[in-house]
């Protein structure tokens, strides 16, 4: 199955892609496959197939939070390249 080539001229515009002929032709074709294949993925019987996010159990890895104290303020400004008032300063980003 192809695609017409006029369909690949738009896709490419639309991904602002200079094509030669000869990519036009072979996407036409490449992108025909992709379809027909789509295509017999929609003729599956997926009804009871529950939907998923993952195709494998995942299991976090992190560790549990657990309320601690915090830094002081004086250890974590300490190695800040500009502070002022107890406050990292940064350059001005908004107007």
């Amino acid at each position: 199955m192809r695609i017409p080539i006029e369909e690949v001229e738009h896709i490419a515009r639309l991904a602002r892609l200079r094509l030669t002929k000869e990519e036009k032709e072979r996407y036409s074709v490449q992108l025909g496959k992709i379809i027909e294949y789509v295509r017999q993925l929609n003729e599956l019987d997926l009804a009871r197939i529950p939907p998923t996010s993952h195709v494998v159990p995942l299991k976090n890895v992190l560790r549990e939070d657990v309320v601690r104290e915090s830094l002081p303020q004086e250890e974590a400004l300490r190695n800040a390249p500009q502070k002022e008032k107890g406050y990292f300063k940064v350059p001005k980003v908004l107007g």
